[in-house]
């Protein structure tokens, strides 16, 4: 017992201590003015507004959205911000920090690099005061703007003021001589610093400074090596070029591999860049999706800090107007007449135009990018004044046509089967999800999504032992007609469904169309968000629904727009997002035939 009292009052210490730091930071909170954060986000938005504002260039949509997200958390209390910590890194790396390439002077940080440095140093961790809010941080930025001497600076902050005794710093890339390029970087940070140089001695394989028993190594890819680690910071230079599985499996070793730190910093800095379903795309899926209105309090995305310059118009692409998003150093590092040669060029081969776009404007050729806003999805859950969505029930429809889809791609994951129910030029979603029993009883602690709480609302089916029953599925379908005499007038499938469920249907009187997953759903894609948009379509109080359908990324080709429906990231599941894809794709296909009867008129 006597233990057991001990514990209890050094939880309690903890407890009163980190209440007295959060009542120390809203105290001391900063006046707007003085914090670069706010600075930079004024600024850019009184650009946007048509306003001139010397050293600062026009931003585009997503650095917009992660400075109104900041300055609003801080404001509202979410995040603490803590002035003497953001403007010591910046006091540092203007103080110690020199250029290596072509001059030699000290660095002299502009405002949207005091902004981005502020925000990594500066916000803290609401339920730890005294640590870093994000552990991840993603710098997209042009070429030339500078984006690696930054990312070396901030290095060296985390080395010689910030680091814990003991820190281990990397510089990580798929070949060693391409890890060596921001290694050397830092290494000329300390040899141009008397100071720093003092203190610091280069080995064979490291950077050692012994005053803090701190490493500082370049290490190419090796994830089984790599499985020791004990990551204080890791810098991920040029991510575009990271190759796909294996630079997949390289950043998840590095980010678990700094479990035991109480702060630690993975930056991954780059352009866009010509790899697909690499580490890339899918921290540019994670940023978006934080971007486009992902709960900050969600464990997930919580700690990502993404930075994206990036162009908004690409009919644009060759406009100083445009340019200047992807280039905030624009007329400081690079010159505007260099970019008029560059585009010159551009306009003269196919070839020139799409490494324009990729590296000097961060326009992938093929980008997935997260798909719908997170308030447009809420919408669409039509809730009353008290916060409480629409339940919809079938038995609201009896009688109406419909059209219906399914998703059948995993047997021994999660299956997918809805409707569309048109009234009052209102699309009504409703879905039902089945999953097998030894799925079930290990996804809710994998996953970390409540399937106990969607099966207790009767959005999900137990279905089968190892594998999904699919005579379940048909059993949804065959009540609907049977039950509610609700009569789907055709059914869409995945082309590589099974197929002795589609021939069942087929035998019991069901009109099957199957449907190709690719970009032929751009059409179906863009209506869907724009009735969204507009709130004709309801999908009630199906949470799991509602979390696929913001689990959706599009794959677009910059070439000709066309896109098609993939994950946000691999782990996560589309499932009923598909099913939907699905029964509209049918409803537009065979609208002049059954489009009338669709419309339920006096149901």
């Amino acid at each position: 017992m006597k233990g057991k009292n001990v514990i209890g009052k050094i939880f309690k210490r903890k407890r009163e201590r980190v209440k007295d730091m959060r009542a120390e930071a809203k105290k001391s909170r900063t006046p707007e003015k003085d914090n670069y954060i706010f600075r930079y986000y004024d600024a850019i938005r009184r650009i946007k507004r048509g306003e001139k504002v010397g050293g600062v260039r026009a931003a585009g949509e997503y650095i917009h959205d992660i400075f109104r997200i900041l300055t609003n958390g801080i404001r509202s209390g979410e995040y603490f911000f803590d002035k003497k910590k953001a403007d010591r890194a910046i006091r540092f790396i203007e103080n110690f920090c020199h250029h290596s390439e072509g001059r030699a002077d000290l660095l002299k940080l502009e405002l949207w690099q005091k902004a981005v440095v502020s925000a990594i140093f500066g916000i803290m961790d609401p339920d730890r005061p005294d640590c870093r809010m994000f552990r991840e941080v993603l710098l997209i930025v042009a070429r030339k703007n500078g984006k690696t001497l930054l990312a070396a600076a901030i290095m060296a902050y985390m080395a010689y003021i910030d680091g814990e005794y003991g820190a281990k710093l990397y510089c990580l890339a798929p070949k060693l001589d391409q890890a060596e390029l921001c290694f050397d970087a830092f290494y000329q940070i300390v040899q141009a610093d008397d100071e720093l140089n003092k203190i610091t001695k280069k080995r064979r394989s490291d950077i050692y400074i012994q005053d803090f028993n701190t490493s500082v190594k370049k290490i190419a890819f090796n994830s089984k090596k790599s499985d020791g680690f004990n990551v204080y910071f890791c810098l991920n230079d040029e991510i575009e070029a990271w190759r796909g599985d294996s630079g997949l499996k390289q950043y998840e070793v590095i980010s678990s591999a700094t479990g035991s730190r109480a702060q630690p910093l993975i930056m991954s800095t780059g352009t866009a860049g010509y790899e697909n379903e690499g580490i890339y795309d899918e921290l540019i899926r994670r940023a978006t999706a934080f971007l486009k209105g992902r709960s900050i309090g969600k464990e997930k995305e919580r700690r990502l800090l993404p930075f994206l310059f990036i162009i908004d118009d690409v009919e644009k692409w060759d406009t100083r107007e445009e340019i200047e998003k992807s280039n905030p150093n624009l007329d400081v590092s690079v010159l505007w007449q260099y970019y008029e040669e560059q585009i010159a060029i551009a306009h003269s081969s196919l070839s020139k135009k799409a490494e324009f776009l990729t590296k000097f404007c961060n326009i992938k050729q093929n980008s997935a990018i997260a798909w719908l806003d997170m308030q447009d999805v809420e919408k669409a859950a039509r809730k009353d004044e008290a916060g409480i969505a629409v339940s919809l029930s079938l038995s609201d429809f009896w009688g109406c046509y419909c059209v219906g889809g399914i998703d059948l791609s995993r047997t021994t994951d999660l299956t997918a089967a809805g409707v569309v129910i048109e009234r009052g030029g209102v699309n009504y979603c409703l879905v039902q999800f089945f999953m097998p029993q030894k799925r079930y009883e290990v996804a809710i602690d994998e996953e970390g999504v409540a399937y106990n709480i969607f099966r207790e609302q009767g959005f999900l089916t137990i279905s089968g032992e190892n594998t999904v029953d699919y005579h379940d599925v048909f059993k949804w379908f065959f009540d609907l007609v049977k039950v509610y005499k609700i009569k789907p007038l055709k059914v869409g499938y995945d082309r590589y469904s099974a197929q002795y469920l589609v021939q069942e249907m087929k035998d019991a009187g069901f009109h099957m169309d199957d449907v190709y997953q690719g970009t032929n759903l751009t059409p179906i894609l863009i209506e869907f968000e724009g009735n969204l948009k507009d709130g004709r379509i309801v999908t009630g109080d199906n949470g799991l629904l509602q979390s696929h359908l913001l689990n959706v990324a599009v794959d677009i080709n910059m070439n000709d727009s066309r896109m098609k429906p993939v994950k946000i990231d691999r782990r996560s599941h589309i499932d009923g997002a598909v099913a939907l894809f699905d029964a509209f794709t049918v409803k537009a296909k065979y609208h002049n035939e059954i489009g009338r009867l669709l419309e339920n008129r006096g149901k």
